[in-house]
């Protein structure tokens, strides 16, 4: 599925920063609900912990349509199924703007958690293909910048443009800039020929393999662990003391920013130390949760702010990292595994927003935080207690 003419390399990094724009409004979509969750919860007369689970909704919908993007995608060709993609998205974002009920929001965000299924089972590994093979890593790290950016500017400015002017204006300005992304995708993406379809049979070959499996399960805890966190940390900073709510915003962006520093770094350092990258940031990712969680916020604002910035660099370098060994370790089966990855991905999503809003009706959002810092253990002794694969970028991962 390479692109049809040799287009130069401007062209196509030109064209692999815009797919990470489009990362960037997809995941700012789903995001979006985390850093308005109050004001959804106060104007449709919703609790917190309910308008939470629509992350649930959102993910698991993601990763149903992610895994059968394999199937029912290949076919088309990658340019304009991208574009189109794009620009349902924008609708739904539009649509979530006047929405006037709790189950219009629903039905909105449905839509587009089909969409950012099936966008993100094709992403990561079109830039791949589009890009050198020896650069595949800084490829997906700038894919995987999306998440970063979303949580640099996305999240924190949609925080931002609710306190000023109500969360319908932010998801209507999401929308309005996914519009905008859908031209600028029409303008610089290659064309690219549809790929072979995938089939079960396919599918079925991914799931027998260990060394991806080993991969699906640490991605899996890591992701469940960290959205169990960060579905609450709006409520979370709240109760910051003496912290204005203006400033929410701010602490996001801190988050965000820290995590858009360790995607580059990651993607500098992935070709030669994927195994060192994603043990350091499943050990920094669990002790910033850990710390969160058994201080709480009474850590006060600076201390809050350092263990936020130690969480966005680490969860960055997880997520660019194991995309990164799925696309080397998966061969000949790359965009099966991609999208298999997907649905890992957004079903643990899922599961995390359910189990931080379970253990918020017994606990605390501290609680929530030190609950899903415990979780990450489980796949960094995964990690430990299992090889991983040398970097070399034509070599195949062993788990």
């Amino acid at each position: 599925m390479r692109a049809e003419d040799k287009d130069s390399p401007i062209r196509i990094w030109l064209a692999v920063i815009m797919l990470g724009i489009a990362s960037f409004i997809m995941v700012t979509t789903e995001f979006a609900p985390i850093g308005l969750l109050s004001q959804i919860a106060l104007d449709l007369g919703k609790d917190q912990a309910a308008v939470g689970l629509t992350m649930t909704l959102y993910a698991w919908i993601g990763a149903a349509s992610g895994l059968l993007s394999a199937v029912l995608l290949q076919k088309f060709p990658r340019k304009p199924l991208l574009i189109v993609l794009m620009l349902v998205l924008s609708a739904t974002n539009l649509a979530a703007m006047i929405s006037h009920s709790f189950d219009g929001l629903l039905l909105a965000r449905t839509v587009g958690a089909i969409v950012h299924g099936f966008f993100w089972a094709m992403a990561a590994a079109v830039a791949s293909q589009i890009a050198p093979s020896h650069r595949m890593g800084v490829a997906t790290a700038i894919v995987f910048g999306g998440i970063s950016m979303a949580t640099v500017v996305g999240v924190p400015l949609a925080n931002l443009v609710g306190q000023a002017s109500g969360w319908r204006t932010a998801f209507g300005s999401i929308g309005a800039v996914g519009l905008l992304t859908s031209v600028l995708m029409g303008v610089v993406l290659p064309k690219m020929q549809p790929g072979s379809p995938a089939g079960w049979r396919e599918l079925g070959s991914v799931f027998r393999r260990p060394d991806l499996l080993g991969i699906y399960a640490v991605t899996a805890f890591m992701a469940a662990a960290n959205f169990a966190a960060y579905t609450f940390i709006e409520p979370f900073l709240r109760e910051v003391p003496n912290l204005p709510h203006v400033m929410i915003g701010a602490l996001l962006f801190g988050f965000g920013g820290a995590g858009f520093l360790g995607n580059i770094l990651t993607g500098l350092l992935i070709d030669r130390f994927m195994k060192s990258i994603i043990t350091a940031g499943l050990v920094a990712l669990c002790l910033a949760l850990v710390g969160l969680g058994w201080f709480g916020p009474q850590l006060g604002t600076g201390r809050v702010l350092v263990l936020l910035v130690i969480w966005g660099a680490a969860i960055a370098a997880l997520f660019a990292g194991l995309q990164t060994w799925i696309l080397r370790a998966a061969g000949a089966t790359v965009m099966s595994a991609a999208a298999i990855h997907s649905a890992v991905i957004n079903s643990a999503i899922g599961f995390g927003a359910i189990f931080g809003a379970r253990i918020l009706t017994v606990s605390s959002v501290s609680g929530v935080m030190l609950a899903a810092g415990m979780v990450v253990i489980v796949p960094l002794l995964l990690i430990l207690l299992q090889a991983a694969p040398r970097a070399a970028p034509k070599e195949r991962g062993t788990f």
